[in-house]
């Protein structure tokens, strides 16, 4: 049976005691659950107190109701927030094709050699743009 999730409060950090009563597990399950999901790491601060983030929280008791609540393994549970995590692929679209730079010039003009007219063309292009 599903359990409601707790009130999270608005706090930037909880010290592990604070998230093993509201996850509702003891401080070494969340030592091990550290071990064992790559997503969950929270700071550490120079004597090696943990401080987790509303973020790791919330991912604790997703963690545990994977666990718990609808009996995952570990592994599944791991490959279940792994499939969560990655965003949906996109669709591709085809593109359109790319004009050639023969595409951009009269046929007739290059074919005959008419390269003057060419030129006279991007001389007016360039006074444009004076």
């Amino acid at each position: 049976m599903l359990e409601p999730q707790p009130e999270i409060p608005e706090k930037l950090y909880f010290r592990i005691g604070e998230v093993s009563r509201l996850v509702g597990v003891e401080p070494y399950v969340l030592r091990y659950w550290e071990t064992e999901f790559s997503a969950l790491a929270p700071k550490k601060s120079g004597a090696g107190h943990r401080f987790y983030r509303r973020k790791d929280v919330e991912l604790l008791l997703q963690i545990k109701q994977l666990l718990y609540d609808k009996r995952f393994t570990i592994e599944g549970a791991r490959r279940n927030l792994d499939a969560q995590a990655k965003p949906a692929k996109r669709v591709r679209r085809p593109r359109a094709a790319k004009a050639s730079q023969g595409d951009l010039f009269p046929a007739a003009a290059a074919a005959s050699g008419d390269w003057q007219a060419i030129r006279a063309e991007l001389a007016s292009i360039l006074e444009l743009l004076k």
